[in-house]
């Protein structure tokens, strides 16, 4: 059982679901992505993703016309596997067609873009063996559209989740792990920052990120942590 989170930037809400491995991701159309594709090798109890993300995955299954084999899809920032501000972590990133030929990869690659329902979809020169594509939906802190935003108070989104996931695991906590960005998580970022001698504003910025993700990328489970 996963309890999952899922962010329609269309409304500015989130919708929770407890779901079965087998089940089908919410909004994800038929059974073409399953809990468990998804969830691929995290070991959490709890996922998230947004609606445009499934709309995405959507319009690329259906256009491709057969399945797509999921090799990565979610994790969490503590338990890594990707880069320091990954996509993954926000649960909007797939790595697909590991076990497919290279023209099947090149054929998901060219409906992707085609598509147009991408934030990024990665050059192949880059991606070998697989098909990276993502709906990242907010310009990054550090400038451009790599890497997580900038998150103040009232920031509503699956980077605030993996904002609180962060400082909850680095033992600062957010009192709860509901993806706003509240008065709780305003605090526990404030003492992140002086306790790293960086600007107490209480706003996730570039150099912020930068510190959290260096901390906090790969460290495991902690018992800090907030997993239910």
């Amino acid at each position: 059982m996963a309890k999952i989170f899922i962010y329609d930037e269309y409304t500015n809400r989130f919708m929770i679901q407890n779901l079965q491995e087998s089940d089908p991701m919410p909004y994800a159309y038929g059974n073409t992505l399953r809990v468990r594709e998804f969830r691929g090798s995290s070991r959490s109890n709890v996922l998230w993703t947004t609606v445009r993300a499934m709309e995405a995955w959507n319009a690329t299954r259906r256009s491709y016309g057969s399945g797509i084999p999921v090799g990565y899809a979610f994790k969490r920032i503590w338990e890594g596997g990707h880069g320091l501000q990954s996509q993954h972590y926000a649960g909007v990133s797939f790595d697909v067609g590991q076990r497919l030929s290279s023209s099947q990869r090149r054929q998901i690659y060219n409906v992707a873009i085609n598509t147009g329902a991408w934030g990024y979809v990665e050059p192949l020169s880059q991606t070998p063996t697989w098909v990276h594509m993502d709906r990242r939906y907010i310009g990054g802190a550090c400038g451009g559209t790599a890497g997580f935003p900038t998150l103040r108070r009232g920031s509503r989104n699956t980077y605030v989740l993996v904002l609180q996931d962060a400082l909850n695991a680095l033992g600062y906590s957010t009192k709860t792990l509901d993806g706003i960005f509240g008065n709780n998580t305003y605090n526990a970022l404030v003492a992140f920052q002086r306790d790293n001698r960086l600007s107490a504003d209480g706003i996730a910025g570039c150099n912020t990120w930068k510190k959290i993700a260096n901390e906090v990328v790969g460290i495991g489970q902690t018992p800090t942590v907030i997993d239910a």
